[in-house]
């Protein structure tokens, strides 16, 4: 009788391995390309990108825009959680709610986000507010459903104990809804936060004047490449590094029962 035992750290470091030899792979093909194209405006090494990048870190440049798209981020990622936790929690235990609000919420869902981008603009005004407005509102009812299927899925029987002893509403969220909702409020910031990023973007492309869009939108302007991938990538890392550090552990943990 064999028996087969696992280590935890050498799995670990097998994954980074292939984490990292993945991005070795893609550089080496970027590499590859911009070599066989030999054309430095259409496609630069990843050298040149490279170089661009330390100089604008160097003069201040791309943290001073890091810095801004990342606090557009964090405002429209705390106002989508917020407001989506709320409206699909109560959605999910409230059926007659969820029966008025739910035309809206398929509405919303597939409303483009350059609409809801150019109204905001044109009903706020091009400002701070109207850019993370228009983020938070693409990003909430994708945060309402998965928040509300997993209310319509809680616990009938931690439901009749809450109706037996009484327990504060307060007592209630803490220890008993958001519990069972963790692995859905952790899905819904992993998925939200890539999806965040991305419309933050392109609101800073349409009318903000700094942040890695704004960067992008004057690459494109002038036609360099170079400047559109340094800014891009420089915040593609940013957000990797977030992925890894934060929402990685964050959902292992919140899922951490269903490997019990």
């Amino acid at each position: 009788m064999s028996s087969r035992s696992t280590n935890p750290a050498g799995a670990a470091s097998g994954l980074w391995l292939g984490r990292i030899g993945s991005l070795g792979l893609m550089l080496a093909g970027w590499a590859l390309a911009a070599r066989l194209l030999d054309d430095p405006l259409t496609l630069p090494s990843p050298g040149s990108v490279a170089g661009f990048m330390v100089r604008e870190w160097a003069s201040g440049a791309l943290p001073h825009n890091l810095l801004a798209t990342l606090g557009r981020v964090a405002a429209s990622f705390a106002l989508a959680m917020s407001a989506g936790l709320a409206l699909g929690l109560a959605m999910g235990r409230h059926r007659r709610l969820d029966s008025w609000l739910d035309n809206l919420l398929i509405v919303l869902l597939n409303l483009p986000a350059l609409v809801t981008i150019v109204l905001c603009y044109i009903w706020i005004g091009l400002n701070e507010t109207a850019a993370i407005t228009a983020v938070a509102l693409n990003k909430i009812p994708m945060v309402t459903v998965m928040i509300r299927e997993g209310a319509r899925a809680l616990d009938p029987q931690l439901d009749a104990l809450v109706r037996i002893h009484r327990p504060s509403r307060i007592v209630v969220l803490r220890d008993v809804l958001l519990p069972q909702l963790a692995p859905q409020i952790a899905a819904a910031g992993r998925a939200g936060l890539a999806l965040i990023w991305k419309i933050v973007l392109v609101v800073e492309f349409l009318g903000r004047s700094d942040g890695v869009g704004f960067q992008i939108h004057l690459g494109f302007e002038m036609f360099d490449v170079r400047q559109i991938l340094g800014y891009a990538l420089s915040f593609v890392a940013v957000m990797l590094l977030i992925e890894a550090a934060v929402l990685r552990p964050w959902e292992l943990r919140a899922n951490h029962w269903r490997l019990a």
